[in-house]
């Protein structure tokens, strides 16, 4: 049960990131200098670009992180249901 698991979560993290797309989104500032730079043959924009998925990215899996964590501190290890053996009479 346990490899599954983790069979599962690898899985759904391998379909998370393979299906990025690239992000165009800059500010003013920022966009009139990557386009100058651009021009005179630069290659900024690359960079600019992934720099601004990296920062959009990271929010996300610190969340993730700390859900994990959450859920390995909290889960229910063994524990012991104390039923009776004999069948329950509810007349």
């Amino acid at each position: 049960m346990k490899n599954l698991r983790v069979m599962v979560f690898l899985v759904v993290l391998f379909v998370s990131f393979s299906g990025a797309v690239p992000a165009f989104a800059q500010c003013s500032v920022c966009s009139t200098n990557v386009e100058t730079n651009a021009k005179s043959g630069g290659t900024t924009t690359k960079g600019l670009n992934n720099g601004i998925v990296y920062l959009l990215a990271a929010p996300y899996i610190a969340v993730a992180a700390i859900g994990f964590l959450w859920y390995k501190k909290y889960r229910r290890k063994n524990v012991e249901l104390n039923m009776r053996a004999s069948k329950i009479h509810l007349n």
